[in-house]
């Protein structure tokens, strides 16, 4: 049978540790890029006229990823805090402890990039389509548009799905992560 628990003060500020928080800040990291990727941009793309939806994301991708890049490496520093054979064997990602580091890093690394290139170039060229638009009154894909908004099509899809592979891998790492520690458990040791 199950040991019954009473809450206390104690009780309740000894779930303030480095295993408690871990677990928090995966759950939170993983939350926040699920509901990114899949849930709010959709729903912001089919409610928002295009510029709008544009200018929104401008605006909440910085926002997004560098949190997204701080509870990564946090939590990244813990699992190598609290799984020291990570540097010593870190040549061997079949090595479960060291496969979980290698899946933090993606998501730190990918964010990352997403965050000082990627997203930055992504924007730079969606404002110059707008520009473009208003420009030639015309729509982006309307077939009489000119060869340079033909041009920043092209680069804005490329820099689009750069962009998406890149969001994309950070959250099946993610995944990966929060699968492995849901049947292994964390095993974060304290940092005192």
């Amino acid at each position: 049978m199950a040991k019954v628990l009473t809450l206390s003060w104690s009780s309740f500020v000894g779930l303030f540790n480095a295993q408690g928080l871990y677990q928090v800040g995966y759950a939170w990291l993983f939350g926040m890029t699920l509901w990114v990727t899949f849930i709010g941009g959709t729903i912001a793309f089919k409610t928002l006229p295009r510029q709008q939806f544009g200018t929104l994301q401008h605006r909440t991708f910085p926002i997004y990823f560098v949190i997204s890049i701080a509870l990564s490496s946090g939590l990244l520093g813990l699992w190598v805090h609290s799984h020291p054979s990570v540097l010593t064997n870190y040549l061997s990602p079949l090595e479960g402890d060291v496969a979980q580091a290698y899946a933090l890093a993606a998501v730190v690394l990918s964010q990352a990039a997403n965050h000082a290139v990627i997203g930055p170039l992504t924007s730079k060229t969606m404002f110059k389509r707008h520009k473009l638009e208003k420009q030639e009154g015309k729509a982006y894909n309307e077939p009489t548009v000119s060869a340079e908004m033909k041009a920043l099509n092209k680069t804005f899809a490329q820099l689009h799905g750069i962009s998406s592979l890149a969001n994309l891998t950070a959250f099946l790492a993610l995944l990966f992560h929060g699968l492995w520690i849901g049947n292994t458990g964390a095993g974060i040791k304290s940092i005192l």
